[in-house]
């Protein structure tokens, strides 16, 4: 069970918990029908998180079975370690999808049917970043995806889930959301440039270089901060926040003075513990300003 722990990759989980939680505090006030409908937040938690859990299993079996993680900086995967099979590593990841189904498909039928398309866009997406045969991620398209549907659409469709409709504050947080998860992103593949550049698997990184990915951490981090302040012109609560900046100095000290492979490892954490402390903020701001 241990090593299914591991290749749910746990550390990744707050790009998951994170939006619903700010998703859910911006809709606190902003119901015309006074209330928030809780069971389906939770049902949006559950959405997100079997989405991450069945995209980190998804790319370790296609990664895996391709040999792009042969030769890896980063934690062991499963496939590529040897952990366990690839078919068991797809099974997985479909079981984790359809976890996602199921909760979006309760919500859906409580709101709007029109959230289907918007799962089974996820889905695809989660599937088809490095699966299938042309994997967007091996086109530097992986950051899109993840500001779309672990940003914007995890944010938004929180607060849509908890009172049935769409805010400018939460697309904007969304975009703020999106942006921190970007960033993890853009250090995972920062580190893993050199041997994706090797086996062919062109991500952003690979295909901005090494100092242009480095100044695109740093401008993902400040983006989040500053549409905290922008979400202020409707609840000035929001830039709680704010108190997270201290976080954010380590890691891009560390990103802009050139630290690469096993030493970006570390920046990981930070960048994870930091969008931690945002979204804490956030929630927190956003829900006592509602």
């Amino acid at each position: 069970m241990n090593r299914w722990i591991i290749g749910s990759r746990p550390r990744t989980l707050p790009a998951a918990v994170v939006p619903v939680a700010v998703g859910a505090a911006a809709a606190v006030g902003a119901g015309e029908s006074g209330g928030i409908i809780w069971w389906r937040v939770v049902a949006a938690l559950v959405v997100s998180l079997s989405l991450q859990v069945g995209v980190n299993y998804a790319n370790d079996y296609s990664d895996g079975v391709r040999g792009t993680d042969d030769f890896r900086v980063g934690p062991t995967r499963l496939v590529a370690g040897g952990l366990a099979s690839p078919g068991a590593v797809k099974r997985a990841a479909m079981l984790s999808f359809a976890v996602a189904a199921g909760a979006g498909l309760a919500i859906a039928l409580d709101t709007s049917l029109w959230l289907l398309a918007v799962g089974a866009a996820a889905i695809a997406a989660g599937w088809f970043y490095t699966g299938g045969p042309k994997p967007y991620g091996y086109l530097g398209l992986g950051e899109l995806f993840v500001f779309v549907f672990f940003g914007l659409v995890a944010t938004a469709g929180t607060t849509y889930a908890a009172i049935a409709t769409v805010t400018a504050l939460s697309i904007v947080m969304g975009c703020a959301v999106g942006s921190l998860a970007c960033a993890l992103l853009v250090i995972n593949n920062l580190r893993d440039i050199p041997t994706d550049r090797e086996v062919g698997k062109k991500t952003l990184a690979v295909r901005l270089g090494d100092t242009r990915t480095r100044w695109l951490y740093v401008t993902l981090i400040v983006a989040a901060f500053a549409l905290c302040g922008v979400a202020a012109f409707w609840r000035p609560e929001a830039l709680l926040a704010l108190v997270a900046v201290p976080l954010a100095l380590q890691p891009t000290q560390s990103v802009l003075r050139g630290a690469s492979g096993s030493d970006l490892i570390p920046v990981l954490g930070q960048t994870g513990r930091l969008q931690l402390a945002v979204g804490l903020g956030a929630s927190i701001g956003l829900a006592l300003g509602g």
